[in-house]
């Protein structure tokens, strides 16, 4: 690619944790992609439509408040629907293995649980974004 990969951070929802978000989000521009942070309580909708503004390559989902079986699905339905389908859906948070498995069944990349290292989850970005989007 001839520029950065771009990234968009989001936080859905009433979820107000967000020191994990921007922790991510400095992390992977650290690891030199451009970051999109969107701040809290951002809706499916706001976070599709910010990322098809700002062009991004990859979406990056943090939740902690359980509805993770709620927003990722709509924000898959959203980005099928804006036919955003070489763009990369991924996050983290507190999510269960079954969830996350049910989940990737759905379209949603890898998702990363507490403990993932900042360079796994850039690794896995650069990687997927190599593999998908390289024009």
């Amino acid at each position: 690619m001839n520029r950065p990969i771009r990234v968009l951070v989001a936080k859905v929802g009433l979820d107000g944790h967000d020191r994990g978000a921007k922790v991510i989000a400095t992390a992977l521009r650290d690891a030199g992609m451009e970051v999109i942070y969107t701040g809290l309580r951002q809706t499916p909708d706001m976070v599709v439509n910010a990322a098809l503004q700002e062009d991004v390559d990859a979406i990056g989902v943090s939740i902690l408040s359980g509805a993770h079986n709620t927003v990722f699905p709509k924000i898959i339905a959203l980005m099928k629907e804006k036919k955003m389908d070489d763009v990369l859906l991924t996050g983290g948070g507190i999510i269960p293995e079954k969830d996350m498995e049910q989940l990737n069944k759905m379209g949603v990349g890898k998702l990363f649980a507490p403990g993932a290292t900042t360079s796994e989850i850039a690794d896995y970005i650069k990687n997927w974004v190599k593999e998908n989007r390289n024009f």
